[in-house]
């Protein structure tokens, strides 16, 4: 049996919530990360025996079988490459999604993150949409979260000032960005309502809160956010200014063309 801890995909997740600690997107025990693994890959690491079950509080029928890497509850990023066994698990979903079997980690008798709800069923919704899609990401990036205090919270209107903030923008997230306005977290009320809206958006903003980001790795998710932050970012900058420029919607549907991508209907101007 290998050493788990020289796996790709283990090496490259604390690689990249470290990655996150240190960008200032999950300050104490902010943020979680679920990662879908296929079973193959883990019998190398592991003979696949379950430690224990542990109830996942609501049902995930389409995920039944399927195996995450998840973050634990409580567990701070910045320690998590120092002990991964403690602050990190992995689980396979059972029993229509009911109960979650432990088959690594959380070494200290703990459990996933209290979002595990909204993962899977943002990972439910993103499958449907594509098949590749095995990472989802929550994080709080303050220039996001600032943004949703003295922006418009309409989701056309959002993404249309993140496309204008910086050329790569659209040709990075064409499909947008969701916002959701504020509401309790750690609940299937907001579980569900980002899974419905990550049909249509692989970025969802949680307002004055964070965002959640999917993608087919864990590259492609840290850059799909990294992206709309530094666009957030640019925003606070010249908000309170005269602009004199902007990045009108005839050059941004040439950025499109040119990078062979589709921009959500209906989110450019005619």
């Amino acid at each position: 049996m290998k050493d788990i801890m020289t796996a790709p995909f283990m090496t490259e997740a604390v690689r990249t919530v470290t990655n996150m600690y240190n960008h200032g997107w999950d300050e104490r025990n902010g943020g979680n990360v679920s990662i879908m693994l296929d079973e193959s890959e883990l019998r190398d690491y592991l003979d696949m025996s379950v430690i224990r079950e542990i109830p996942t509080g609501f049902g995930a029928p389409s995920l039944d079988g399927r195996c995450f890497l998840v973050t634990g509850t409580g567990k701070y990023f910045k320690n998590v490459r120092y002990d991964p066994e403690r602050n990190l698990g992995i689980i396979r979903v059972s029993d229509s999604g009911r109960t979650a079997q432990l088959l690594w980690g959380y070494s200290d008798g703990g459990k996933f993150t209290s979002e595990l709800p909204a993962h899977l069923m943002s990972h439910a919704a993103r499958l449907e949409i594509n098949p590749a899609n095995r990472v989802v990401m929550h994080c709080h990036p303050a220039n996001l979260l600032a943004m949703t205090y003295i922006h418009s919270l309409d989701s056309r209107e959002f993404t249309r000032t993140l496309w204008q903030m910086c050329t790569e923008c659209i040709v990075v997230f064409p499909d947008g960005v969701n916002v959701l306005p504020w509401m309790l977290c750690g609940t299937n009320e907001i579980g569900e309502a980002t899974a419905e809206m990550m049909k249509t958006a692989r970025l969802v903003v949680w307002s004055q809160h964070g965002i959640y980001g999917c993608g087919a790795d864990l590259d492609e998710t840290f850059g799909l956010i990294e992206t709309a932050e530094k666009a957030a970012e640019i925003y606070l900058k010249i908000a309170h200014l005269p602009r004199l420029n902007t990045i009108k919607d005839s050059e941004l549907r040439q950025l499109a063309e040119h990078f062979n991508v589709e921009p959500r209907r209906g989110y450019l101007d005619d």
